[in-house]
Order: structure tokens, then sequence, then C-alpha cells
């Protein structure tokens, strides 16, 4: 029998600002699942990383079923009253759209799925992020599935030796999903010249050439691209299945200790480093340091184990320190050169309109 993973997440509102969502608005949102999903679903979890709270759910409805997906946007809608009566920031700003039609694509809500035929032990690890978009996974998806320097499976085991196809979107076209199809290692400079670019080319999933089984999943909507204006960065979240012919969990992992440059930050419109977060971490320097969580699972007939906390190991500790000095560093440039965002990705319109005023007092000397 197939398997489907499904993990939903939105900011539907947060304590003092941009930091985490309150017990009650978790409560409300672990209520609903449980209420609502007896009988559609055969598990899930409720989390929260920075102030976006996430549903992660396994069932056998397959990929973007309208009941799942309803589920996930009722409970949301439900908690965003709980986030009104307490006076919480932001509440149910990634609900774009006043009624559900049909899946939550194009609603608001960040979603990443994989159908699958669930194997004798099936680990996998459900990624989560805030304060930055999509594009934030590029770099360690590339690493993780395209480099031997990174992963050593892909030339010590048989079937990761014969490489993975990346599915590609072009996230900036908004008639609809524009993708492309690569294959490493063959297509392997084609892929590095499109992901260089993670504000418009982000990777949506990644496919084994060896049994043709799709390893990774990524939530690739651009909340600006839908509501026609900033609503909070997209807060990206992704599944990858682990071990056996993919990438070990390890391999998976290693890339995060970098710290990479990100969009997000202060209203969304800076160049910071990622920094690994425990589970259910909220925000703070700076409107971040954007943050991503790992939880890994295992799973049989669809119950989900307890979840093991990736990066709560005294590894992950030092990389902190460092991705902490990496941001202090950034911030000391302000707003000057490479710390901010081109104009063209800048969250927020004021600094638009200023220059548009600017211009018009322009003169041409001669």
């Amino acid at each position: 029998m197939k398997m489907t993973l499904s993990v939903i997440k939105a900011d539907i509102g947060s304590i003092g600002g941009h930091i985490a969502p309150s017990q009650e608005l978790l409560h409300s949102v672990r209520e609903s699942v449980a209420r609502d999903g007896a009988g559609l679903l055969i598990d899930s979890r409720v989390t929260h990383t920075g102030d976006d709270i996430a549903i992660l759910m396994t069932h056998t409805r397959g990929s973007g079923n309208a009941e799942v997906h309803k589920l996930a946007w009722d409970a949301f809608v439900t908690a965003t009253a709980v986030a009104k009566q307490q006076g919480l920031y932001g509440a149910g700003q990634d609900l774009l759209k006043d009624a559900f039609s049909g899946n939550v694509h194009g609603m608001g809500p960040a979603v990443a799925e994989i159908e699958f035929d669930e194997r004798p032990n099936e680990p996998f690890l459900f990624f989560a992020a805030d304060k930055t978009d999509p594009g934030a996974y590029n770099l360690p998806l590339y690493l993780a599935f395209a480099d031997p320097m990174n992963t050593p499976g892909l030339i010590l085991a048989p079937n990761l030796g014969r490489g993975f196809r990346f599915v590609i979107m072009d996230v900036n076209c908004t008639d609809g999903d524009r993708v492309i199809e690569l294959d490493a290692p063959e297509d392997l400079y084609d892929i590095a010249a499109l992901l260089r670019d993670p504000e418009r080319y982000v990777v949506e999933s990644v496919w084994s050439r060896a049994t043709g089984e799709q390893a990774a999943a990524v939530s690739t909507s651009r909340l600006h691209n839908i509501a026609g204006k900033y609503t909070g960065k997209d807060d990206p979240v992704m599944l990858v299945r682990v071990q056996m012919n993919f990438p070990a969990t390890g391999e998976i992992l290693a890339p995060f200790a970098i710290g990479h440059f990100v969009a997000g930050g202060m209203r969304g419109s800076h160049q910071m480093p990622l920094m690994p977060v425990k589970q259910n971490c909220g925000t703070s320097y700076f409107d971040g340091p954007p943050l991503v969580s790992c939880a890994a699972y295992a799973m049989h007939a669809g119950k989900m184990t307890e979840s093991w906390d990736c990066f709560d190991h005294p590894f992950w500790e030092r990389v902190r320190d460092e991705v902490a000095a990496k941001a202090i560093e950034m911030r000391r440039q302000g707003f000057f050169g490479a710390a901010m965002l081109p104009m063209s990705e800048l969250e927020y319109t004021g600094i638009v309109e200023r220059l548009q005023r600017l211009d018009q007092r322009f003169t041409l000397r001669t």
C-alpha cells in the first residue's frame, strides 16, 4: 500500500511580534487535527519553528488530497480565531484566501508531500525553516544529492552512484508551475547554474535515478507572488527520505553546518546565515537569524515514532556560535551592499516609493 507524507505549515499569529506561537494557539491546532483527522489520517504531529506552525501527517490519500488539505486549512482558520482573541501579532497572515478551494496550493500555507511504497524500515527527516524562502534548501540539496565531497555514498553505494534527478522550479513564473528536470552528475553544471540564484530557481523535488523513487520534496510557493504584496517570508518546509537508496541521515545534515547566507531576517529584506536550531525554537536576533530545524522519524504502516531532534547535539552548539558570529559581522554592514537584498527582492515597498520620488528630482548636468 502506498503511504503519503504531508506537511502543511502556516504563520497564523505570534507572541511579541515575529517570535513564536502561543501554547494556546498550538493547542487549538492539535485539537482540530486530532478531531478532524480521525478516520482520515494514520498519524500526525504539530510543531513550530519560529512563529510558523507545521502539521506533519501520514495517510493513504495521495498527494494533493482535498480532505487532508482541508483538515489543515480548517485547523489554521479555527486557530486564527484564537490568535485574534489573544491579540497575537499577524493573526492569520498566511491565510491569503477567504474560502478553501480544493487544496492549499496558492492559498498561502506551504506544503510538501511525498507518496511512496513504504520500506520495511522507513526513516525520514522533516525540515522546517523560518524567516527565509524556499531557495534556502538549494545548497544543502545540491551538496547532499550531487557532491561526493559531501556525500561519499555517491561513490561507495551502487544505487546512489547512478545519481539523482532534480526537478527545479522557476518561482518567479506566476502563470503556472514552470519546471525543468536535470540529472546529476551529467547535468551538474546546469544544475549549479540555476541553483546559484535561489531567489528565482528552487529545488522542488529530488528523485532516485536507480529506483525512480522520490527522495525529497520542498514547499516552493512564494507568498508575495500569491498575495501581490509582502505578507512575510515563505518559511519553507522539506521532507527527505534517507538511507538505503538515498543519502544517509548524516550526509543530508552535513551541509547545514556551513550556515550559508540566505535571504530573510528583518523585514524579509536582508542576507543572513541560516542557523540550525532545536525543535520548537523561537526567533530572536534581528528577526532571526533565519532558522532551520530538523526532526528525524522512523515509520511503520504509517505510524511515526517519537521524533529525534537532529540539531539538539553538542556539535551544533559550535555551529550556532559560528553562525551567530557571521550574523553579527554581516549586521555591522547595516543596509549597505550585500547585507541587504537587491531591489528586486526587497519585501517592503517603502524604499521603492522613496526612490521614485527621488528620481523626479534628478537633473541632467550639461
